[in-house]
């Protein structure tokens, strides 16, 4: 098939509403792939506020039928999502067996306090370099002080300034690929910092709240250099040496997931 009409584009985004499935085979080649597939924990159906020291932080926003969660998307939907990217960005990775061990992984510390959700949440990544963690508060009402508030439009979604931050560890993202939208954090920071992005998103309502996100003006983006700092909170890093920008070895996992198929059948 050829590509659908963009359900919205502009100079810098470009927006597919439909399934990832059909749509990213077309898609040309990019720098990053910095996505956040569904885990396939049931997270998006809890309905409920999260419990801090006792008592629910905030009563849960209602964001309707939320299946999607109820189990992660297919390996194979994974590595083709690889393969249209020289670098690559996955939250939630340690879901996904077709992803290979790698070195350097991306830790969000949400500094969310006793709590019954996890305290991070780590992004698997085929960059070179170190374990790097940011800390920055998300839960529910209570978010990083000193930033500007943000509306929660989507249960999975993550900070803008997390997924910036993410975004300037690539040694190259001029354009960036997100095939689970949601309500286009990913799209709105490759904006904010002057990338191209496309998004494809399956559900239309996430679709059109991603399309408003990215008619808003661009807000100007703090950082003194590539990856060394977000709205000046430092970064603390686990171990070693920076990234750097040599080619990344070429995952072929499409091929790895039909040699194991191909090994199950002579078995």
């Amino acid at each position: 098939m050829s590509l659908p009409a963009p359900y919205y584009q502009d100079d810098a985004v470009t927006i597919y509403h439909g399934d990832c499935r059909e749509i990213m085979p077309e898609i040309p080649m990019v720098d990053l792939l910095l996505t956040d597939p569904p885990y396939g924990i049931g997270a998006a159906r809890r309905g409920r506020g999260g419990r801090q020291d006792g008592a629910a932080v905030a009563p849960s926003k209602d964001y309707g039928d939320a299946r999607w969660d109820d189990r992660p998307v297919e390996d194979s939907l994974i590595a083709q999502a690889v393969a249209r990217s020289r670098w690559q960005i996955v939250f939630g990775g340690q879901f996904y067996r077709v992803l290979p061990p790698r070195r350097c992984w991306l830790v969000w510390d949400k500094d969310n306090g006793a709590n019954d959700y996890g305290d991070c949440e780590m992004a698997w990544t085929n960059l070179e370099g170190p374990i790097r963690r940011l800390r920055y508060r998300w839960h529910g009402m209570l978010q990083e002080p000193g930033r500007v508030h943000e509306i929660r439009e989507h249960p999975m979604q993550k900070p803008l300034e997390v997924i910036k931050w993410a975004m300037l560890k690539a040694p190259s993202s001029e354009r960036v690929l997100d095939p689970f939208m949601g309500s286009g954090t990913t799209l709105r920071a490759a904006k904010d910092l002057g990338r191209k992005a496309i998004g494809i998103e399956i559900e239309e309502r996430y679709a059109e709240i991603a399309a408003r996100r990215m008619e808003q003006e661009v807000i100007p983006f703090d950082h003194e250099e590539q990856g060394t700092r977000v709205s000046g909170r430092v970064l603390a890093s686990v171990e070693g040496e920076e990234s750097t920008d040599a080619d990344p070895p070429m995952l072929d996992l499409l091929g790895e997931i039909r040699a194991a198929r191909t090994a199950k059948e002579v078995r």
